[in-house]
């Protein structure tokens, strides 16, 4: 199997991975950014403090923000928020620090912008990163969450928005 024939599958593999999504934004001497994330997960409950792991482009004026800044929020977006999932995508052409001016947000205790609407909301200190190729492998302490009234997340698997739906019989 060929280079590109092994990252077409790959891509194509990954894209039947229905996953949620999230924005990651930052503010501080790096400046103000926020960029849609392809990976977010949780690290560990356990531990000094609960952490979790965002994967960024090395491009992406995000990530070196994030580094710069120290901080960030994972903003885990609502079901009916894939208007915003698109802004922070740059699917507008907007740069990144003029975004906020068409979303609603606030400021979070880190000083970090929490959007409004997220289902659930993880102000972090950045505790280490790492560059792998052509993403920055960041792991942030979570420092505080904020849960909305509403917990169904907006989800993307097949190259397209979803939303989950409950299975009969599957109760936990």
């Amino acid at each position: 199997m060929g280079m590109e024939d092994l990252r077409a599958r790959f891509l194509e593999g990954m894209s039947r991975a229905a996953t949620f999504v999230a924005v990651a934004t930052t503010d501080g001497d790096g400046g103000r950014a926020g960029v849609t994330l392809s990976s977010l997960t949780s690290v560990s409950a356990d531990g000094d403090q609960p952490s979790l792991l965002a994967c960024i482009h090395n491009q992406s004026p995000a990530a070196a923000a994030i580094l710069k800044n120290r901080a960030f929020c994972a903003n885990l977006l609502a079901e009916d928020q894939q208007a915003l999932s698109d802004l922070f995508a740059g699917r507008g052409g907007n740069y990144h620090a003029a975004r906020f001016a068409r979303a609603d947000w606030s400021a979070g205790a880190l000083g970090q912008p929490i959007l409004a609407g997220a289902t659930a909301v993880f102000e972090c200190r950045l505790a280490t990163a790492l560059l792998w190729e052509t993403h920055h492998i960041i792991v942030g302490r979570v420092h505080a969450v904020r849960l909305s009234d509403q917990p169904a997340a907006l989800l993307y698997g097949q190259r397209a928005y979803r939303r989950a739906v409950h299975l009969p019989g599957h109760e936990v």
